[in-house]
């Protein structure tokens, strides 16, 4: 590909306002191509701020031939169908989390990109921020001992009632929205394969969606994570490891600011100490990732076993999980 990477969007929400667009203005290689919305203004109010040509409809977008690839920050129920169309049309696909509702799902729309020679990368864009490399790195230095346990969180206030998590119909409440960040942290950090073993969810008598949970999973070794999510808390944002001769825990570990400096606490038997780690920008680099991904034509990418892993084990969940409703 002899130019930027062009960008279509389809959809106005407020995670590509606030950062998935901002970021791409700072990635080299991207250029934002057109936005789509079903509100002509809501298009072209985003145009105006970002660039890109507004389009009136997400079918009308996949038709042209100034874009090479989109972001779908769709409610997660209507992610499978406009993955599937998305890559029939010839596009490669930067899709919000989670990339579906089902493993057989998940599977599926990586075969047909693969049969299509596309990209498509599901954005748990905390996975692309520095911090979890250097955690990684301190967990292999034996910082903390032999790892026991993984402890996640990752909690945030009630929304409003027209929120899209409030919807069976679109967002279908807080496991797959919030849910998943602890579930894939997990998976990225301890040996797998690992399985559900014990789980309970609340769900609201009023909307009848997952409002929070938890989740217990484990590996052949013993390893055990312990994981907490809902949309009914304070806001909580935090892993923990424990170790045979310590223990290691990071705040603000899935949704960091730009600008935010991160810390890696650690607490030994000589006492407890802090590392201080330099700000990153986890959207410019999923972008950057993705375009580059696109660059390399190279398929299947690396990251599509993660993917369809966390589809399973969120399946795993909502089969066996006891629910409780409030």
């Amino acid at each position: 590909m002899g130019h930027a990477l062009r960008l279509g969007v389809l959809g106005c929400a407020d995670i590509a306002e606030r950062r998935t667009l901002p970021a791409a203005a700072t990635v080299p290689g991207i250029e934002i191509a057109a936005i789509a919305s079903r509100d002509a203004a809501k298009a072209q109010r985003l145009c105006t701020l970002f660039g890109g040509r507004p389009v009136a409809g997400y079918d009308a977008l996949l038709a042209r031939n100034d874009v090479d690839a989109v972001y779908i920050p769709l409610p997660p129920l209507l992610h499978r169908d406009w993955v599937d169309k998305a890559l029939r049309a010839g596009k490669h696909v930067l899709a919000e989390k989670p990339l579906t509702t089902s493993r057989v799902d998940a599977a599926a729309l990586f075969a047909l990109a693969e049969e299509q020679r596309l990209v498509l990368l599901e954005n748990y864009m905390f996975l692309h921020h520095s911090q979890h490399t250097h955690v990684r790195d301190l967990l292999a230095q034996g910082a903390i001992g032999a790892v026991r346990e993984f402890c996640g969180a990752f909690t945030i206030p009630p929304r409003p009632a027209g929120d899209i998590r409030n919807d069976p119909r679109t967002g279908d409440g807080a496991l797959l929205d919030i849910g998943g960040y602890p579930i894939r942290a997990a998976a990225h950090f301890l040996p797998g394969p690992l399985a559900v073993r014990g789980a309970v969810m609340r769900t609201s008598t009023q909307t009848t969606v997952v409002t929070g949970g938890s989740i217990l999973l484990g590996n052949d070794l013993g390893m055990a994570a312990q994981l907490t999510f809902g949309m009914e808390h304070s806001y909580v944002s935090r892993y923990e490891f424990r170790g045979s001769t310590g223990r290691l825990w990071l705040d603000r570990a899935f949704t960091p600011p730009p600008d935010l400096a991160p810390v890696v606490h650690l607490e030994t038997a000589d006492g407890t100490r802090t590392v201080t780690l330099p700000p990153d920008d986890q959207f410019a680099n999923v972008l950057a990732a993705f375009a580059a991904a696109v660059t390399a034509g190279s398929t299947p990418p690396p990251w599509r076993d993660g993917s369809i892993q966390q589809a399973t084990l969120i399946d795993q969940v909502a089969r066996i999980a006891t629910v409780v409703p409030i």
